[in-house]
């Protein structure tokens, strides 16, 4: 490409450093022109100059400094217009990642309780949504008139056993008890608690009800049980969930997911109570993509022995994810030209280049350079002329895609 098309925006350029204070050199329309016509500046070759230049050496990757791609600008000059500069340095880099989730009962910490009979609800001990119960406890006692049958089958079968278990006829003993045997095993199958059906024994009498507990400690979500109530096999009488580990839902975007894995450390808080964080981890990464917001689920893993978080809360998480240690650069220091990254190297006596980067991560403020910059240089990262002509460099940048350096 001919350099001719840049000199348009660099006699932009220089106008405005004139307008900010003064020419940029003795003759800067004339420095502008040797610039583009191929022309190399004045470099400083000595040792001092290197020293002051920040980088003695070229860079690997970086290609060799042309005179197409070098400004040169007072050095006073570009204090007084507010230029200001940093050294590129390699660094621990952390990027955080945040996002709002939503408070879910953990589905492994959740029992239905119904029943395997057939009857009706007799007396209804837990009744009120949100009760706390013990794992074991009575939560309602059940009238089942086939329930009470099979009860006096069984003391039946007991009674058999013990006239005729000793029986010399060895078929008429087995048979006693093969018949003892299927009646305990069709109430347990009931659910019938084994001490129940000791008590049964001990006593010889036949309970009109018989209780039925809970199988899990924690908070009842839902109830559905009313004193009376017909029930049948199946029907959904409680919903028990133990609220001390809960699950955060949060939506994570697609092109995080390479960041994440499972157990990464995850920080959670809440909007009413910002001064409390709790701490969790990435439990699960749910294999599909919403197609709508491009997001994927993970499930974050919490303690809440306090009950703090309840389920349907909306509650602020943070993944603070390490990077390691590379070379970066503030996110101001590069400027975004359409597919090209640019930054401006500062080598000290006004001279100025600008040089093509490849960006990776960025953690925070930072922004990691992958090619075209070296630790140590001298890079550009606040530019009141560069902003006041942004139009005009971008469009010059843009169409230097088919320079030769």
């Amino acid at each position: 490409m001919n350099n001719t098309r840049l000199m348009p925006f660099i006699e932009r350029l220089v106008c405005i450093l004139a307008l900010a204070g003064g020419a940029a050199s003795p003759n800067p329309i004339a420095a502008a022109q040797d610039t583009a016509s191929g022309a190399k500046p004045a470099i400083d070759s000595s040792a001092d100059g290197h020293a002051r230049g920040g980088h003695g050496q070229q860079p690997a990757g970086v290609p060799a400094t042309a005179a197409g791609n070098m400004l040169v600008v007072d050095a006073q000059r570009l204090q007084s217009i507010g230029v200001k500069f940093e050294v590129a340095k390699r660094t621990e880099v952390t990027k955080t990642i945040r996002t709002v989730g939503q408070v879910v009962p953990n589905e492994r910490l959740v029992a239905d309780v119904n029943i395997k009979i057939e009857g009706w609800i007799d007396r209804l001990l837990v009744n009120t949504t949100g009760e706390q119960v013990k794992k074991g406890q009575i939560l309602f006692t059940l009238y089942s008139p086939e329930l009470v049958a099979t009860q006096q089958e069984y003391l039946l079968a007991v009674q058999a056993v013990q006239r005729l278990g000793d029986s010399q006829f060895k078929d008429v003993a087995e048979g006693a008890r093969s018949t003892l045997d299927v009646a305990r095993r069709r109430l347990q199958l009931w659910d019938i608690e084994d001490y129940h059906i000791t008590d049964l024994e001990r006593t010889g009498t036949v309970l009109k009800t018989l209780p039925i507990h809970a199988p899990l400690s924690g908070t009842v979500t839902e109830k559905k049980a009313v004193a009376g109530m017909h029930v049948e096999p199946g029907d959904s009488l409680y919903t028990i969930t133990d609220l001390t580990r809960v699950w955060v839902m949060a939506d994570i975007y697609e092109y995080e997911l390479p960041l994440i894995a499972k157990g990464l450390p995850v920080s959670v808080s809440l909007t009413y109570a910002p001064q409390q964080t709790l701490s969790g981890t990435i439990g699960f990464i749910y294999p599909t993509v919403d197609e709508q917001t491009r997001t994927a689920r993970i499930r974050v893993e919490l303690d809440n022995q306090a009950e703090l978080l309840k389920p349907g809360m909306y509650a602020n998480v943070e993944l603070d994810i390490p990077l390691g240690n590379r070379l970066v650069v503030p996110k101001d220091a590069v400027l975004e030209s359409g597919e090209r990254r640019i930054v401006f190297i500062h080598h000290m006596d006004g001279r100025l280049e600008w040089r093509p980067a490849t960006v990776g991560v960025r953690g925070g403020d930072w922004v990691e350079i992958l090619t075209g910059l070296a630790e140590g240089e001298h890079i550009v990262t606040t530019a009141n002329f560069l902003l006041d002509s942004e139009s005009q460099l971008k469009a010059a940048v843009g169409s230097m895609q088919g320079m030769k350096h």
